[in-house]
């Protein structure tokens, strides 16, 4: 049995720890998603089998002794069973850029298992043309708070952009990852 450390693979943030054997390292990298063995129940675990929070797995790599695993993967909605992104930390206080992952997580769950009344699930059903509608409205009320001075507008109406923004792309089949990228590489031209 080998500790296996959980990163994020978008934001490098380590999520948990568990433990692997042969036989969860098999199931891991047959069905793309985590699978642990759960030393209490005795037994394989698959992460998310009761609450639905799984983690799809990028990639495994064996440490350079080959006794610890680092299990890179994308979280489907909270990794801790207490709610939280992660079993390291409990205050998102202390890394809010953070919380835009967890965001874009829980838009993931809202559209996977929408609930009845769910906005972002509505708005969603409501289809492409009607989040890039609100992305627009959105952009232009941060304008106008801007032209205005108001900052507490300008927050405010900010949020309300970067949610409609993380939908609209979840919508496309893209991420907060694919955007991060995009600007690293034009980070890296302009150097």
């Amino acid at each position: 049995m080998l500790p296996a450390i959980v990163q994020d693979a978008d934001t490098g943030a380590v999520l948990m720890l568990a433990w692997m054997t042969q036989e969860a390292l098999q199931c891991t990298l047959t069905d793309g998603y985590a699978t642990f063995h759960s030393r209490s129940r005795k037994r394989l675990w698959r992460k998310g089998e009761t609450s639905g929070n799984s983690i799809a797995v990028v990639e495994v790599i064996a440490d350079c002794d080959r006794d610890t695993l680092l299990v890179r993967g994308r979280p489907v909605g909270p990794v801790c069973h207490t709610g939280t992104s992660n079993c390291f930390d409990t205050s998102p206080a202390h890394r809010p850029a953070e919380f835009l992952h967890t965001l874009e997580a829980i838009i993931e769950q809202r559209i996977r298992n929408p609930p009845a009344t769910s906005y972002t699930a509505a708005t969603y059903a409501r289809g492409v043309a009607r989040m890039a509608q609100k992305v627009g409205e959105e952009g232009l009320e941060v304008a106008l708070a801007a032209v205005q001075s108001d900052r507490r507008a300008l927050v405010s109406e900010s949020a309300d952009l970067v949610f409609h923004l993380l939908l609209l792309l979840r919508a496309e089949g893209l991420s907060l990852a694919d955007v991060t990228r995009e600007l690293q590489s034009r980070h890296s031209a302009a150097d």
